[in-house]
């Protein structure tokens, strides 16, 4: 009979792929630490910030009647 002499853990493949997969997923994780650290988001100013996002009073009307009609079922009286 021939007997199989037992081989090392790093000669079966399938040690490879469950050793692989979390390896890699560390690997990419540094990768994703290196560009976050190397390329930060930018600062904004906050006075462009504010005056091109200003919020116009008539602008919410659409808004308030569709959130008044879902918290009532009657929807809000349309002015002129």
């Amino acid at each position: 009979m021939d007997e199989k002499q037992a081989q090392p853990w790093w000669k079966f493949g399938h040690v490879w792929l469950v050793f692989g997969g979390p390896a890699v997923v560390v690997v990419a994780s540094f990768v994703t630490l290196y560009l976050a650290i190397r390329t930060p988001d930018p600062l904004t100013d906050e006075f462009r910030n504010q005056s091109s996002h200003a919020v116009k009073p008539g602008s919410m009307a659409p808004a308030m009647q569709a959130r008044n009609h879902a918290a009532t079922g009657v929807p809000a009286p349309s002015k002129p």
